[in-house]
């Protein structure tokens, strides 16, 4: 049985959460058998996994690994311990950043990492089915997607195709902060955006919202810097 299809809209929509949970628990029941071992299974020890695993990168210390071991039990299935909504850009890998093998990290893309419906349900499976203890908004430093809405907003032009999409998803987040006079205004404006999204899944109801109201999952949010590979909370 495929467990994530286009058919997830409708289960999360429509209905109650104790019919949320009874569908998210028949789904995970039926590959509970060949679930692999979390690493970590709280809030706060996913949260200090990543952040351990970035020091490592930035050290250039980084983990040995043999990625062909343990590629048949994956085969099997999936315990990953975060999930990061990142940006696209091509500078910005989030397995190396955290140090993290395959089947670790349940990781969500998009440029100027910002909440899609699709994104959402992908972000949605991987907390209530897969098990996510932790969601990392990860921005960026020097972020086109962010740069271009500031210019967007500030000089009133239209980017061209679905570019201008990015614009409108991300103008709510950044627009504020072209009101607050002061010098780095696009790093201000990268971390406004990835604290709007932080906040956004903190409350998005039936699942992530009350999963985080009951303290099984944590929603942070954080930057990666480019010249040193240090990921910043924010």
């Amino acid at each position: 049985m495929c467990n994530f299809c286009p058919s997830r809209r409708g289960l999360f929509s429509g209905i109650g959460s104790l019919a949320v949970t009874a569908a998210l628990g028949a789904v995970a029941s039926e590959s509970a058998l060949a679930q692999p071992t979390r690493s970590v299974e709280t809030p706060d020890a996913a949260l200090a996994r990543l952040m351990e695993g970035n020091a490592r990168y930035a050290s250039g210390k980084m983990a040995e690994r043999d990625f062909s071991a343990g590629r048949a039990a994956r085969a099997q299935g999936q315990a990953p311990f975060a999930a990061i909504l990142s940006c696209a850009d091509s500078r910005v890998a989030p397995e190396l950043a955290f140090d993290q093998g395959p089947g670790e990290l349940f990781v969500v893309r998009v440029a100027g990492n910002f909440v899609t419906p699709d994104g959402l349900g992908s972000l949605e499976f991987g907390a209530a089915v897969l098990g996510t203890k932790v969601i990392m908004v990860l921005g960026h430093t020097s972020c086109g997607a962010v740069n271009a809405t500031v210019e967007a907003l500030q000089k009133g032009n239209t980017l061209p195709g679905h570019i201008a999409d990015l614009v409108r998803a991300m103008k709510p987040g950044i627009e504020p902060v072209l009101k607050t006079p002061g010098p780095d205004l696009q790093q201000r404006a990268m971390i406004a955006n990835v604290q709007a999204n932080v906040r956004r899944l903190q409350t998005e109801k039936p699942i992530l919202g009350d999963m985080v109201a009951a303290g099984k999952l944590k929603v942070v949010g954080a930057y990666y810097d480019l010249p040193t590979g240090k990921v910043m909370m924010v």
